[in-house]
């Protein structure tokens, strides 16, 4: 474990020297990771440098002595060493010189003796021009080498106030950057509320407050107003209004009742619930979510290595300008006015800013981005494939009606008969005939023991009479028994669309209940949209057989339909698709999903999924409605859009600037004014500007139009 002292206490703040054991370097990410969770802790900032931990808090009664205890138990470092894709989350070394304190020296050099001003000058870039030294040695030429030299040849030329007034700039853009970067991590973390470290859990009659991590499957949890659930499971008792925005987008509370389920990390808002727990700690919903989003923020996109690679050349070449700069005029100054243009800042940085920022306005809508990648092939998908039951359809089946083949018996009669059965079974058939039953409120039969066929039916007896409920195949096939008067019949309901569960008795055909999975309300506006948005095959996969999986693909205006699939076709599909040059995105929800769903450029999972299916996934719907992949579509693409115009942005302002630099129009204090004002421009596009449509995208020349007036005022006055 790490060894931690409380150095400095504020009311809601507190701050500790961390000491990493065996002289491993500290951990940022895993630092920041195991504390934010803590119930009550709002901010946590880490340097791995000046080895200090930083946590506020919200101040609540014990809080403190909690804080402590989370820091003293913090895990050691792993050990190896941190990835730099990790790092950036730790303060930056330069970072430790405030802008404040930068800024303070900045106003105090003009009045002390010259020699004074000398001596602190150079103390105030030292950081700077370390770093750059540390940078060269270690990385080559990067970014920190170029503003070092700038720095170092005002100050080495005597231009005190140049270089103080560089050194601040680069403090003040470094730290806003920085900040705008945590900023995207925290709004994305913001998604989920941590659970409570302790709730009531009955034990033997009586409530106790118990750990949450105690909690056991089948415990009965007693959840009230202002209260998180702390697990996944079903009301069986009180009422009360729960708000699962933070889960499913929901606006409104929605009533939960017994015989509702209930999920983690939501709030209840009104009433009092007690909750059987069915699953617990890493396997409830929403510590799958939090494992999902921590991936998220770890995966890098094609785009972000391209911004990376691209924003390192442009160094070289800033470089190379300024080696060539101080070659043909000899001129120190607007050599270091050549070098402090960075191109690196407004491309690399802006480019994961803005994928954090477009996973977080997706969270929430009920839309889980694993990461800028999930954005990247989603906008540049042309084929959506989707799975029929679950996805296309509601997946929730329903009794249609009844036909008999026994005139001495009736509707109700054969549903009684039907329902008493398949209350012993799971499966969605019979969930259906029960409810309906229910609905009709009819009485329980009484039957001999049940044996379940798998994947066929069941089968019983009554007045000591055989029974057998299932398939044509199971009853055919299997038992010999034909329904081959009533094929006309058979065929009708088939050919319309409707699942048959067919009955026997006493080795005779008794009669049939049909169902159906009903289309859901808005596929066919959501096919209609995702047209409208650029995807040019719309593809649908299922395992019905061919007159009804062609019946429902032409309807939808699906431009191709495959059917009677078994679990390996929906893979080879996706492959075949992606080796004739489709970009896929596949959308399902099954099992038997899970292996294309990796398959695809990018694999989008409904909310009723299996575990196996919604771990495959790049993106996971919160929200059981297909309404979310357009939204999910359409943010994508807004958020590449934004990308590419802050790539052309950056290039070009840059460029500019850098062109007025080498022929001696800008000196380092104007030419460093106008590139942070321009980098920070990208990065608040970045972060706030995700949901702007492709007419407003050129918001960010009016906020750099009005930047740069502020600042060529601020440098008149300064001149004057």
């Amino acid at each position: 474990m790490y060894a931690a002292r409380l150095i400095h206490e504020l009311p809601r703040r507190m701050r500790f020297r961390l000491l990493p054991p065996n002289g491993k370097r500290i951990d940022c990410d895993d630092v920041k990771a195991c504390l934010e969770s803590r119930e009550g802790i709002t901010e946590v900032r880490v340097s791995a440098v000046a080895r200090s931990l930083t946590i506020h808090h919200d101040g609540a009664r014990g809080r403190r002595d909690q804080v402590a205890l989370a820091v003293a138990r913090l895990p050691s470092p792993s050990a190896t060493e941190t990835s730099a894709s990790d790092r950036h989350l730790c303060l930056k070394p330069s970072e430790e010189i405030s802008p404040a304190l930068s800024g303070l020296i900045l106003l105090a050099s003009p009045f002390l003796p010259r020699p004074l001003a000398a001596a602190i000058t150079w103390l105030n870039i030292a950081p700077t021009l370390l770093l750059g030294a540390r940078t060269l040695l270690d990385r080559g030429v990067k970014v920190e080498v170029l503003d070092a030299l700038a720095v170092g040849v005002s100050a080495w030329r005597g231009e005190y106030p140049t270089a103080n007034t560089t050194q601040f700039l680069l403090r003040l853009g470094e730290y806003l950057q920085n900040s705008t970067e945590r900023r995207s991590e925290d709004l994305v973390k913001s998604l989920l509320l941590p659970l409570p470290t302790h709730a009531w859990v009955e034990r033997n009659g009586t409530l106790i407050r118990t750990p949450t991590s105690a909690i056991a499957m089948g415990d009965l949890v007693e959840v009230g107003t202002g209260d998180p659930i702390p697990v996944d499971g079903e009301v069986v008792e009180g009422l009360a209004m729960v708000n699962q925005a933070s889960l499913t987008g929901e606006s409104l509370p929605v009533a939960k009742k017994p015989g509702d389920g209930a999920i983690s990390g939501t709030l209840v808002t009104e009433g009092r619930i007690r909750v059987r727990a069915v699953r617990v700690g890493d396997h409830t919903v929403i510590a799958r979510i939090g494992h999902f989003i921590t991936d998220s923020l770890r995966a890098e996109s094609t785009t972000q290595r391209l911004a990376a690679r691209l924003a390192d050349r442009r160094v070289l070449f800033t470089f190379a300008m300024g080696a060539m700069v101080f070659a043909a005029t000899r001129d120190p100054r607007r050599m270091a006015s050549t070098l402090l243009v960075d191109f690196a800042c407004g491309i690399k940085i802006s480019t994961p800013v803005a994928f954090k920022s477009a996973m977080y306005l997706g969270g929430t809508q009920g839309i889980l981005f694993k990461g800028g990648e999930a954005i990247e092939n989603l906008a540049l998908a042309d084929t959506f494939a989707f799975d029929k039951t679950g996805t296309l359809t509601s997946g929730r089946l329903e009794v249609t009606g009844t036909r008999l083949f026994d005139p001495k018996w009736d509707e109700s009669r054969l549903l009684t008969l039907v329902a008493s059965l398949e209350e012993h079974s799971t499966h969605p058939v019979a969930a259906a005939i029960v409810q309906e039953a229910n609905k009709r409120a009819l009485p329980h039969m009484r039957h001999g023991v049940v044996d379940l066929v798998v994947a066929h039916g069941l089968q019983s007896t009554m007045d000591d009479q055989p029974i057998l409920v299932g398939s044509r195949h199971f009853l055919e096939e299997d038992s010999g028994i034909s329904f081959q008067e009533h094929d006309a019949i058979l065929r009708e309901l088939t050919e319309t669309g409707h699942m048959l569960l067919l009955v026997a008795r006493a080795r005779r055909p008794l009669g049939l209940i049909a169902l159906r999975d009903h289309l859901r309300e808005e596929t066919v506006a959501v096919l209609r949209d995702l047209r409208a948005l650029g995807v040019k095959r719309l593809i649908m996969l299922t395992g019905d057989h061919r007159l009804k999986a062609t019946q429902l693909g032409e309807a939808l205006g699906m431009d191709a339909i495959h059917y009677e699939l078994v679990p390996g076709d929906k893979h080879h599909i996706v492959q075949q698709l992606k080796q004739a040059g489709a970009r896929v995105a596949l959308v399902g929800d099954g099992i038997n999903d899970a292996p294309a769903l990796a398959a695809a450029d990018v694999g989008i999972a409904m909310p009723g999924g299996a575990e196996l299916t919604r771990n495959t996934a790049d993106i996971a719907l919160l929200r059981d409605q297909l309404t979310a992949i357009v939204e999910a579509r359409r943010l994508a693409m807004n958020t590449m859009e934004l990308v590419r115009n802050n790539f052309r942005i950056a290039l070009g302002v840059n460029g500019a600037i850098l062109s007025a630099a080498t022929l001696g129009a800008l000196d380092p204090v104007a030419t460093s004014i106008l590139h942070n004002g321009t980098t920070l421009a990208i990065l608040l596009n970045s972060l706030s500007g995700i949901d702007m449509s492709r007419e407003h995208s050129h918001t960010v020349l009016g906020r750099m139009r009005g930047i740069g007036s502020h600042l060529k005022e601020w440098i008149r006055h300064a001149d004057e």
